[in-house]
């Protein structure tokens, strides 16, 4: 007698806790978008959702006055999986799941890595207002294959961090987007932190801090440090190639 075939349950995308303390009336929200593969079908790595931890603390101490409620987003797998855009998909799936339950807000995808172009990728949400993208994985140029879309990004503000020294991700490849998107989007700006890695862990004081800024400036209207405005304002190649002072952040507070 032939055994009967088990199933496994279909994994589904999730957002987790909301990280640091609540506030009592959420007002816009932070999604999270850890890292991932260029293709798997695996359930997503534990490390992949640490990495993005302290980012979701900095901006939930940030914006906790002003209502903002951060939450990780759980992919259904660790693979952005080619034209699946998986990784994609359940930001937008997140996204969906913030006006459901919050009705609505603002929200700014805050992405590292594959969550990166995630956060890009998925931008054109009608409940997007900004993207954080910390090196973001991009795929290589290819001219038999399309570029990254770009267009998505129009109406929203939109901040890229790349290392100069990553070995995993090109910085290269973050520029060049950045280039494309600033053509149909002014509030497009890049900063590079010199001599820094692929975790940006050298200034990771500073990253926060940045990010925090232009988070609190998208969201809520603070004013924006004055590196971002320049940023903001300067013609490319200058708002992409900015540099991420030393000691950023300690003015602001």
């Amino acid at each position: 007698m032939a055994q009967q075939a088990t199933s496994r349950p279909v994994r589904t995308a999730r957002l987790g806790r909301v990280v640091g303390t609540r506030p009592s009336a959420v007002s816009a929200v932070a999604l999270l978008l850890p890292g991932g593969h260029e293709t798997s079908a695996r359930k997503p790595s534990f490390l992949a959702a640490a990495a993005v931890r302290s980012l979701g603390r900095g901006l939930a101490r940030a914006g906790r006055d002003d209502g903002l409620a951060v939450h990780a987003v759980h992919y259904r797998v660790g693979g952005w999986n080619g034209a699946e855009a998986q990784l994609a998909r359940d930001a937008q799936w997140a996204a969906d799941e913030v006006v459901r339950r919050y009705g609505d807000v603002p929200v700014c995808f805050a992405g590292v890595d594959m969550g990166g172009r995630a956060a890009l990728r998925a931008a054109g949400h009608s409940a997007v207002e900004s993207v954080v993208a910390l090196a973001p994985w991009l795929p290589e140029e290819d001219v038999a294959a399309p570029p990254e879309p770009v267009q998505q990004l129009v109406g929203r503000r939109v901040l890229v961090v790349h290392g100069t020294n990553d070995e995993r991700t090109d910085p290269e490849l973050s520029f060049r987007l950045a280039a494309r998107a600033k053509k149909v989007n002014r509030d497009v700006c890049r900063f590079e932190v010199h001599s820094d890695g692929h975790r940006l862990s050298q200034h990771h004081a500073e990253v926060l801090a940045l990010a925090a800024n232009f988070v609190q400036g998208s969201l809520f209207g603070h004013p924006l440090a004055r590196p971002v405005e320049d940023a903001l304002a300067a013609p490319p190649p200058l708002g992409l190639r900015m540099p991420l002072a030393a000691g950023f952040g300690r003015s602001l507070r």
